[in-house]
């Protein structure tokens, strides 16, 4: 929860007011933590890993028994430019 509460004085314009709770809000550090959590993603537990990991394995696996009887042909794209 963010705290930034700034009250306007005598002659100060709406400008200035402005200012003055944008700074006092950078300064906080508030924004940039909420920038860091966006991105962040939980992390996975090592069974879970393990289990995505011996799934790849069988995959590459099954497609390599596939491609040695000839149902799947290697197919390469070349880029053009």
């Amino acid at each position: 929860m963010i705290t930034a509460e700034v009250k306007k004085t005598g002659s100060e314009s709406n400008a200035s007011l402005l200012r003055r709770f944008s700074r006092k809000v950078k300064s906080s550090g508030f924004i940039r933590r909420v920038k860091g959590l966006r991105f962040s993603q939980r992390h996975q537990s090592d069974l879970r890993k393990k289990r995505d990991a011996l799934k790849r394995i069988a995959k590459r696996e099954e497609i390599e028994r596939l491609r040695k009887l000839g149902k799947i042909k290697d197919v390469f794209h070349k880029k053009y430019r």
